[in-house]
C-alpha cells in the first residue's frame, strides 16, 4: 500500500513514519512518498526516517519528490499536512493580530481566518488533482484549520476526505486516565467543530463516569484541562471543553499573555525548527537525535501562554507523546482492512447535528470501516455550545466564499463575524495587515 505525505518535509512527519514502522499486519503501508516544495527540508526529514528504519529490513520504502502530480499518482492514501506560508507566515499572523489586540492563533480567531484564506485555494487545488490522478485514494487531512480545510476539500472529494486532530484523543485519554479507565474501553461523547468541541460524557461498561469527575475538585485539578479552565467553570458547563476553547472562555487573559510573551508560539517554532533544519545541513549530524531533542522541547512548550494565564503549570509527561499519527494509522487500517473501529474525526454532518446543514464538517465520534467514516448519532448541543458552533461555522463559510470568489468584502465579513473580533473597523485593519505581509492573499480584490 502506498502512502503519500504532502508537507513531507514537515517536522512531525517522523511521528507518522514511526507509527508505520510498528505496523506488521498484512496490507500495511510498504511505500511512503514524501512531497514538499523545499528540497532541503525533504532531505532533512528523509535522513531522520532513514535512521528510524535502520536495521529494519521490512521498513516502508521512502522516496521524495517536489512534483505534486508524481506524488499523487498511484497513492492509496494521501496524508495532507501542508503549511502555506511556512512558520514565518504563522508568526506574521500572530504579530498582525496582536497589534490589533486580538488573537492570532493559527486555528482560532483572526489568525485562523488569515491562515484559512491563504490555505483553502491550495487545498482545493490538491483536492482537484487527487480527484483526477488518484480517484480511489482516501485523503486524511491534518492541514490547519483542519475542519475548514476538510470542508473545502470535501466539495471536490466528497466523503473520501476525512479530517483528523489529536486534541480530542488527548483529552479523552486524560479524562479516562484520571477516572481509572482504559481509554480503549471508554466511549467518549465528544461533539463540536475542530478545536471547538466538548466532552459531555465518558462511558465505561455503559455507565457515564463524567459526573463523578465533575463532582470531585481534586480529580478536576489533577489533569491539564481541569487546571486550565478551573473546576468551577467545568462544573458550570457540565462538560470538559477542548483545550482550544480556553481562547474563547479566557480571551482577554490569553491575549495579554501572548502580548507579554518574549516570542509568540509561531515565532518560537520558526526559530526552533530553523535550528534543526540548519543542523541537518551538516552531513555528520545525528538526525534522529537532533529531531528527538527538538520535538521534546516543542511538546513541552505547547500552549504555554494559556497555561501561564491560567496558572496551570507544566505539561505532564504522558501528554508529550503526540497522538495524531496514531489516529491516522488507525484510520488507514480501518479503511484498508475493514478493521472496524470508532474514532473522533472531522466529517460531513449528514444530519448528525440538527443546527447545521448536511455538508458542514463537524468533529464527532465516527464508526470507520472499508466504506469510510460514518458519524454516530449524538444528542443535540446545549444552548451555550450551539451559539458558538453556529457562529464559527458561519465564519468558516464566509472564508470558503471569499477563497472561491476572491472577494475582499467577503473576507472582511469573515473577520468581523468572528466572536473573537469585536469590531468591523478592526476586521478591515486585520485584512489590511494580513494582505501587506502575505503575498498569497493578493487574490483578494
Amino acid at each position: 500500500m502506498r502512502l503519500t505525505i504532502l508537507g513531507g518535509g514537515g517536522f512531525r512527519v517522523p511521528l507518522v513514519y514511526g507509527a508505520l514502522l510498528g505496523d506488521r499486519a498484512e496490507g500495511r503501508v510498504t511505500r511512503v512518498v514524501l512531497h514538499d516544495l523545499d528540497e532541503g527540508r525533504l532531505s532533512a526529514v528523509a535522513r531522520v526516517l532513514a535512521e528510524q528504519a535502520a536495521g529494519d529490513p521490512d521498513a516502508p520504502e521512502v522516496t521524495v519528490t517536489t512534483d505534486l502530480d508524481e506524488a499523487l499518482r498511484g497513492a492509496d492514501f494521501v496524508f495532507s499536512a501542508i503549511r502555506v506560508g511556512g512558520l514565518e507566515g504563522r508568526a506574521a499572523d500572530e504579530r498582525v493580530a496582536l497589534a490589533q489586540g486580538v488573537l492570532g492563533q493559527e486555528t482560532v480567531g483572526a489568525g485562523g481566518i488569515a491562515y484559512g484564506l491563504r490555505t483553502v485555494p491550495v487545498a482545493v487545488d490538491i483536492a482537484r488533482r487527487v480527484a483526477r490522478l488518484a480517484p480511489d485514494a482516501w485523503v486524511i487531512n491534518f492541514t490547519n484549520p483542519a475542519g475548514l480545510v476538510t470542508e473545502a476539500m470535501s466539495r471536490h472529494l466528497g466523503d473520501r476526505v476525512i479530517g483528523i486532530c489529536d486534541s480530542p484523543v488527548g483529552l479523552g485519554r486524560r479524562i479516562a486516565r484520571v477516572l481509572g479507565a482504559h481509554p480503549g474501553e471508554a466511549w467518549i461523547d465528544y461533539v463540536g467543530l475542530n478545536h471547538l468541541g466538548w466532552v459531555r460524557g465518558l462511558r465505561v461498561a455503559g455507565r457515564d463516569e463524567l459526573p463523578r469527575l465533575l463532582a470531585d475538585p481534586d480529580l478536576l485539578g489533577s489533569f491539564e484541562e481541569g487546571r486550565l479552565f478551573g473546576p468551577q467553570w467545568l462544573r458550570s458547563l457540565g462538560a470538559v471543553p477542548n483545550e482550544y476553547l480556553h481562547y474563547y472562555y479566557f480571551n482577554r487573559e490569553t491575549v495579554r499573555a501572548y502580548q507579554r510573551a518574549e516570542k509568540t508560539r509561531g515565532a518560537f517554532l520558526r526559530d526552533q525548527q530553523a535550528g534543526f533544519y540548519e543542523e541537518m545541513r551538516r552531513p555528520d549530524a545525528a538526525a534522529l537525535t537532533a529531531w528527538d531533542r527538538t520535538r521534546a522541547e516543542r511538546e513541552a512548550t505547547y500552549m504555554a501562554e494559556n497555561r501561564d494565564a491560567a496558572g496551570a503549570g507544566e505539561r505532564e509527561d504522558d501528554d508529550l507523546s503526540g497522538g495524531y499519527e496514531k489516529v491516522a494509522l488507525a484510520l488507514m487500517r480501518a479503511i484498508a482492512r475493514d478493521e472496524r473501529t470508532t474514532l473522533i474525526l472531522n466529517v460531513r454532518n449528514r444530519g448528525t447535528l440538527g443546527v447545521l446543514d448536511a455538508e458542514a464538517v463537524i468533529e464527532v465520534p465516527c464508526l470507520v470501516d472499508a466504506n469510510g467514516a460514518h458519524p454516530v448519532t449524538v444528542d443535540p448541543l446545549p444552548g451555550h455550545a450551539t451559539g458558538l458552533v453556529c457562529a464559527v461555522k458561519a465564519v468558516e463559510r464566509e472564508v470558503l466564499s471569499a477563497a472561491e470568489s476572491g472577494s475582499r468584502t467577503t473576507a472582511v465579513k469573515a473577520f468581523a463575524l468572528h466572536p473573537l473580533v469585536d469590531s468591523v473597523n478592526v476586521a478591515h485593519a486585520l485584512l489590511d495587515g494580513f494582505t501587506a505581509v502575505h503575498p498569497g492573499l493578493a487574490y483578494l480584490t
